[in-house]
């Protein structure tokens, strides 16, 4: 029998949830800015607030101006949905899938707006044939899969001379790999992910293709008016100005804003890739240093580098949810179960706000989870 002794160091910050995800470090709630709270949104302070993270995000993620940036009720799901809503049917659709979020949206685009679209699929892990995409499509993907541990390498399979748009379902992705804008038409995510934000709120980026076909093209179904992005024609201007469609949390946007302004300290966006690069190669040393623990995603030119999914020999969904109860009842570690559509495994996440410290103290706890399991 194999004893492992339970280790002495634990992770500072054992948040390795995959959504929401662990907050900056030196994050605590008596350092946000308070001044907008209790005031209306739609206020002085309030529409500066909401424009300041509007302009901290361009800042960061080096978003051109010729991209159009809003705050978008619903999370990622409501940016995605009305990107869909607004922009399809106007030519054939691709839809790529090749994890739980990205199969949602097939059934959004052939059950909901029955496009009869076409469907490239992979299995959990894995990506479909990049190559083999149709750009006279519209063609709706996810950068990177958060219940899968797959994403597309880069933007160079995109297509530099498309006749259709991309639609980028990017939640995950972006702060942690570069987004080739010239190449993305809308672009979408949530604050809770890489920036460690709350929930509820969504953000759709829209470059000058998607705005041609917003303001050109009438969708055959009706729009609910929070999926509304023209009036009359004309893009609905103060939506990327602030002036939100339906009443933001403002305790939210100071929230966002601190992580914001501290991924502007760690250096902007490269910084946030490295932090994230280095927290996925530790984990990695800690999975090639143990015959039982293995990557989902076996390619590592398409792993992710945020929402790492892990496979545990031997392992059923039982066995990942004590090994994960050990883990959190100890303080070690939270919500590392994989997402309950996925292979059972771990997924661990390793954004830009979770310190490579805490992953390195991380592998001893794994050894110790999985052995008490394997016993018990």
């Amino acid at each position: 029998m194999t004893i492992v002794t339970k280790p002495d160091v634990r992770p500072a910050r054992p948040y390795f949830s995959s959504g929401p995800c662990a907050k900056p470090p030196g994050w605590e709630a008596s350092k946000l800015n308070t001044e907008s709270l209790g005031r209306s949104h739609r206020a002085k302070i309030g529409k500066s607030r909401l424009q300041l993270a509007i302009d901290l995000m361009r800042d960061v993620l080096q978003v051109p101006d010729t991209h159009h940036i809003g705050i978008v009720p619903g999370s990622d799901t409501g940016a995605v949905e009305m990107a869909m809503w607004s922009l399809l049917g106007a030519r054939p659709v691709t839809m790529m899938a090749w994890e739980s979020f990205g199969a949602g949206w097939v059934t959004d685009a052939n059950k909901q707006l029955k496009l009869n679209a076409n469907v490239m699929t992979a299995d959990y892990g894995s990506i479909p044939d990049l190559s083999a995409v149709d750009f006279s499509h519209d063609v709706v993907f996810t950068w990177n899969g958060t219940t899968s541990g797959a994403r597309v390498p880069s933007g160079d399979w995109i297509s530099d001379t498309r006749e259709g748009l991309t639609i980028n379902d990017a939640t995950s992705a972006v702060f942690a790999y570069e987004m080739p804008w010239d190449k993305l038409d809308v672009t979408t995510f949530s604050w809770q992910k890489v920036l460690g934000g709350e929930g509820g709120h969504g953000v759709i980026i829209l470059g000058p293709r998607a705005v041609e076909r917003l303001t050109s093209y009438t969708p055959a179904w009706p729009l609910p008016k929070i999926f509304r992005l023209t009036k009359g024609g004309e893009l609905i201007d103060g939506i990327f100005k602030g002036e939100t469609i339906n009443t933001p949390s403002m305790l939210a946007v100071e929230d966002v804003i601190f992580a914001l302004e501290w991924a502007q300290s760690v250096g902007g966006l490269s910084g946030m890739i490295a932090r994230s690069n280095a927290n996925a190669a530790a984990l990695d040393a800690i999975v090639q240093g143990r015959d039982w623990l293995g990557h989902l995603a076996a390619d590592p030119a398409t792993r992710s580098a945020t929402s790492v999914c892990l496979t545990v020999a031997g392992a059923d969904s039982d066995f990942i949810k004590k090994m994960a109860g050990l883990l959190e009842a100890e303080n070690a570690a939270y919500d590392i179960a994989g997402y309950r559509d996925a292979p059972a495994g771990l997924r661990i996440w390793c954004g830009a706000t979770v310190d490579t410290a805490d992953i390195e103290a991380l592998g001893p706890w794994l050894d110790w989870a999985y052995q008490e399991t394997k016993q018990a």
